[in-house]
């Protein structure tokens, strides 16, 4: 027979928690085990609110344990350190964000890259005992999985980079968009759009913001610092950013179009099919041929047919999970150096409803945060 939450463990807590896949969340009691030699336990000041926990306490992925309590951007302060723990004391400032265990004996942990462990474990939702996240009053932790804290980063703006941060970060570093001059286009200004933005910046390099909201053009580029505007929806503007050689962004902008059902003809498709054959990108404008003619059923013309003669080329196609907890901590710290926060909307707990309803709505500029240490009460 499987215990109730609150007797599973022996160090009572309290939190939020989904009990069906209707998502409503209302107050808890659960419990957490005590603190091992190598853990860390911390009070949970803030916890950032993730597109991801409304698709878990709704049972969107068809995998959600209840009851669920969400959150894995969370950030508070030690309380409690085990006999072995070296990485913080009792009054420090810790983070953790999506993964709090892996077998850190595999290939993929002996590289920091514990994210792609086949073992491992979410900080909630995940494990054989069900592991529980940050919308609760305290968290325990193995100090491998915690984030030391700069001093000088923020916690409750800082909290969403647990998550948005290290997602927009690890693919920028994996895949060498980290050069200084390069041009980076950057599609969606949202949660994790509207950061990217900024380590980008930081990281010396010019970026294109791709929106489908020109609204949000102001924004993009005097609060966050981007160099340009492009809005998805404008064919104009997309056949002349081709003529440029920005053919990834071109094709981004080509999606959005489909998406957003303003079909495309065949001068939209010529113009990035000539830009690929002019970067001697032509197994990608064969594709685009391809998808054109034979998905779109949109007749070729001569311009187009006269584009696919140039020489052979290759592209690569890449993609990330979040990143290990080594990058987690190098991310953390460039943010504080560089001074870049999440723009949020700080709620208290007993909003976190009407919250998962915007969020679903796309209703928030640019991420709630839950100021959990101060309307968290015992359920």
């Amino acid at each position: 027979m499987t215990s109730s939450p609150d007797m599973e463990h022996p160090v009572k807590a309290v939190g939020y928690a989904a009990r069906d896949a209707s998502g409503v969340l209302s107050p808890i009691n659960f419990s957490r085990r005590e603190t091992g030699d190598e853990d860390v336990r911390f009070k949970v000041l803030y916890c950032g609110v993730c597109h991801s926990d409304l698709h878990s306490v709704k049972n969107d992925w068809l995998n959600s344990k209840y009851p669920l309590i969400p959150g894995h951007e969370i950030v508070g302060v030690v309380t409690e350190v085990g006999s072995k723990v070296k990485k913080v004391k009792i009054g420090d400032n810790v983070g953790v964000g999506c993964l709090v265990g892996s077998c850190r004996s595999c290939d993929q942990c002996a590289i920091d890259q514990e994210q792609l462990c086949p073992k491992l474990v979410f900080t909630y939702n995940a494990g054989t005992e069900v592991t529980y996240g940050g919308y609760s009053d305290h968290m325990v932790a193995n100090q491998h999985f915690i984030v030391a804290w700069p001093k000088d980063l923020p916690l409750d703006s800082g909290a969403p980079l647990l998550c948005a941060g290290i997602t927009v970060y690890s693919p920028m570093r994996y895949y060498g968009l980290d050069k200084p001059g390069m041009h980076v286009g950057v599609v969606g200004l949202g949660g994790l759009g509207h950061v990217a933005v900024m380590f980008l910046k930081a990281l010396g390099i010019k970026v294109t913001v791709i929106s489908s909201s020109p609204k949000k053009k102001e924004e993009a580029i005097s609060k966050f610092g981007a160099d340009s505007f492009l809005v998805s929806r404008d064919q104009a503007e997309m056949e002349d950013f081709c003529k440029f050689g920005h053919n990834d962004i071109a094709i981004q902008l080509l999606r959005l179009m489909d998406q957003r059902g303003c079909k495309p003809d065949v001068v939209v498709y010529s113009n990035i099919i000539d830009g690929l054959c002019k970067d001697q990108m032509i197994d990608d404008a064969f594709k685009l041929f391809k998808e054109m003619v034979l998905q779109q059923g949109i007749s070729p013309n001569v311009v187009t047919f006269s584009c696919l003669i140039d020489d052979l080329c290759r592209k690569l196609v890449g993609g990330s999970l979040i990143g290990g907890m080594k990058e987690t901590q190098e991310m953390i710290d460039f943010a504080a150096k560089h001074k870049i926060t999440a723009s949020i909307e700080l709620i208290n707990i007993d909003y976190i409803n009407t919250a998962m309803e915007r969020l679903h709505n796309a209703d928030v500029r640019y991420r709630f945060v839950i100021d959990v240490a101060n309307s968290l009460k015992a359920a």
